[in-house]
């Protein structure tokens, strides 16, 4: 259970959810944890965020497997506050080694429906929001070789879908930076993966099941196999995997955690 031991990982959107078990299952492999979460909700999403309460969870979580732990409430849309945060941690626990930038939302709806103010709040957490982690991350990643960042994306980051336009785009444009990052940082022995889950069961994200993560109806054939829902653990076995040695020479990829529902 030592696999990341002696490492310190920033997890965003860690109030709960997969961010939560993310932070855990790091612990769980000896590493300290920054987790940062905006505690707060936010205008034109259309379900409650995580609470400051729910982040205080998550550190005691981490704390109570015996590791280092910094929360912060912070936005992620907000770069100068996020960088601040993250310069801040790290001179608390001493380095950063892995950065997880999971925080992210959904607006559903019709394409021509939708606002505005919906697609640009998307926009602005789903990929500013994940640039801005990277670009705080980054003057600490380059303090020594053999660091990763892992960018959560989508299963429909790799395909299409009804009713997640918005959504839709902000991840497959994470994945695309995925892979311009992997080649501009790899000089410095960052690695720079992406995750694309499928419909994951995670509270408080009304997705409204399978059919509307892929615009396909709900039945047995979504997936390629029985399990059409994923469990946060098996996302975080994921990132646990390339956060790690293990993963050493994976770069530039999109590891699916997704039952097979792309490939249907």
């Amino acid at each position: 259970m030592d696999r990341m031991a002696g490492k310190v990982a920033l997890i965003t959107g860690a109030a709960r959810g997969q961010g939560r078990s993310h932070a855990v299952r790091l612990a769980q492999e000896g590493a300290d944890i920054i987790a940062v979460d905006i505690c707060d909700d936010i205008k034109d999403v259309p379900y409650p965020l995580g609470t400051e309460e729910e982040l205080a969870v998550t550190g005691e979580m981490v704390r109570e497997l015996g590791r280092g732990v910094v929360t912060a409430k912070v936005d992620v849309r907000d770069a100068d506050a996020l960088a601040e945060t993250v310069n801040t941690a790290v001179d608390t626990l001493g380095r950063l080694d892995v950065v997880v930038a999971n925080a992210g939302i959904v607006t559903p709806g019709l394409f021509e429906e939708q606002s505005i103010a919906e697609w640009d709040v998307t926009l602005q957490v789903n990929i500013l929001g994940v640039r801005n982690t990277c670009i705080a991350s980054l003057p600490h990643l380059k303090a020594g070789g053999g660091k990763s960042v892992i960018l959560v994306s989508s299963v429909v980051g790799l395909e299409g879908a009804s009713r997640l336009s918005s959504y839709i785009a902000s991840k497959h444009a994470v994945i695309g930076l995925t892979k311009a990052l992997a080649i501009e940082l790899g000089r410095y022995e960052i690695r720079v993966n992406a995750i694309a889950p499928g419909a994951v069961a995670n509270a408080g994200i009304p997705l409204g099941g399978i059919g509307a993560v892929t615009g396909k109806e709900a039945t047995p054939t979504v997936t390629a196999l029985p399990n059409q829902m994923v469990e946060p653990i098996d996302t975080s076995n994921a990132v646990l995997y390339l956060a790690g040695d293990e993963s050493r020479y994976v770069t530039g990829t999109a590891l699916q955690i997704d039952a097979g529902m792309a490939t249907i």
